[in-house]
């Protein structure tokens, strides 16, 4: 791709016609782009949408090869680790993503190294992005090491043009034809790993989905619950198909029946004066994260809810004591752990701490400083020769990878540091 960018100056002298003079001419590639658009964010206001557009397909084209590359280099480190959970792990750490989302990148590098060649090499050529080539990876992942080769084969050349909707199409359609006899094992394989899945998005808002299970029963659940929202829907009822959809889902599933729901265990950190309604401060969720006030308040003062009193430092906002409001006449140092951790604290992992072991960091097992909240995959893998945990004075954790890779986790304080008298707001605030 050349991108050439004209500024013109014009003048206009009596009894001549108007002529444009070409002040300055600049031919530019991508690199150009990337260091002018540190410089002068203007240049992009210049371009042509011709340019624009061609840039936006040359910087999709140069993804797609550094994905390749980074593929590669994940593959590499898969030929030395034997373990590709704990491999997970270390790239989480590296490159600030889930141990999830770090497996799925593991699995497709390995799938593309050594089962998909042809579409490997699309990638290094720049014809076809990561999130297309799971879409084949996903694909194919059922089949023997030949079936997926020739399924490779068969596809080389009718990918380049797709999205990812017809990506998975025409991988399914391959898959099927190379080997028909397999396609019943690939459904029940597919149906072994049924599993429902929970995501936490922005604002008290989540998704929670039911994945790998058979067509009839997916739809024939559908159909029932549509059913039964459009029953609802009378004259005086003013959510709509969608939300009475997502509302009679939600009740089949909590009561069986769509009524009152059953009991459940959660942690959510509301201040006392956002409890009494004398402010709007955020509240938090523990594996979710922060939410409304006004849902905080719903959910706190709900006929089933267990308030707890809860006393942290007004300096660091971490908590001291959790308040003896149960049946047993004082908290333990595993309950007290998990309300203070929240979550598990190896580094980025959001699995809520209530789910989670409490683990003695020294042999004082009654030493709430020492004791860290790990959930199970965590807690296998701090136990590793080759990982360093380390535990300060202060309560952060320092996780060292095998590589050498180093991140940092601390329980996040309840509310701001406030200032002492000393330190006025806006002296602190650095006024």
């Amino acid at each position: 791709m050349r991108i050439v960018t004209i500024m013109s100056k014009s003048t206009a002298p009596a009894g001549t016609a108007s002529q444009t003079n070409n002040t300055k001419t600049e031919t530019a590639d991508l690199a150009f782009l990337l260091r002018a658009m540190h410089a002068n964010l203007s240049l992009f206001d210049r371009l042509q949408p011709d340019q624009l557009m061609a840039a936006v397909k040359d910087a999709n084209r140069q993804i797609a090869r550094l994905q390749a590359l980074q593929l590669h280099c994940m593959a590499g480190l898969r030929r030395r680790r034997s373990d590709p959970q704990e491999l997970a792990c270390e790239l989480a750490i590296a490159l600030h993503i889930t141990d999830t989302r770090a497996g799925a990148m593991i699995a497709a590098a390995e799938a593309l190294a050594q089962r998909l060649p042809r579409t490997f090499r699309l990638m290094d050529q720049g014809k076809f992005d990561l999130y297309r080539a799971m879409r084949v990876t996903d694909g194919t992942s059922q089949l023997s090491d030949r079936h997926a080769r020739m399924v490779d084969y068969l596809l080389e050349h009718r990918l380049e043009d797709k999205n990812p909707t017809q990506v998975r199409k025409a991988t399914a359609y391959a898959a099927t034809k190379i080997d028909p006899d397999g396609a019943m094992n690939r459904l029940a394989q597919r149906k072994s790993e049924r599993r429902v899945a929970l995501q936490h998005q922005n604002e008290g808002i989540s998704r929670i989905s039911v994945d790998n299970v058979s067509t009839d029963k997916a739809t024939a659940a559908y159909l029932r619950v549509d059913k039964i929202a459009r029953s609802l829907k009378t004259g005086d009822e003013k959510r709509t198909l969608d939300q009475l959809r997502a509302d009679v889902a939600i009740d089949l599933l909590l009561s069986g029946k769509g009524g009152v729901p059953e009991k459940t265990e959660v942690y959510l950190y509301v201040d006392l004066k956002t409890y009494l309604g004398l402010n709007d401060n955020p509240a938090e969720l523990a594996g979710h994260g922060h939410i409304p006030a006004e849902l905080a308040r719903h959910i706190a003062t709900g006929p089933d809810t267990v308030v707890r009193r809860v006393i942290t430092d007004p300096l660091t906002g971490q908590v001291i004591e959790v308040g003896k409001f149960r049946y047993r006449p004082t908290i333990d140092v595993e309950e007290f752990v998990r309300v203070r951790d929240r979550e598990c604290r190896q580094p980025g992992c959001p699995r809520p701490a209530q789910n989670c072991f409490a683990e003695p960091t020294t042999p004082d097992s009654a030493d709430a400083d020492s004791t860290l909240s790990y959930c199970i995959r965590h807690r296998r893998l701090k136990n590793r020769a080759d990982w360093s945990y380390e535990v300060m004075q202060d309560g952060k954790l320092i996780v060292t990878t095998p590589t050498g890779e180093k991140a940092e986790s601390a329980p996040p304080p309840l509310h701001d540091p406030q200032p002492t008298p000393e330190q006025p707001e806006e002296e602190r605030l650095g006024a």
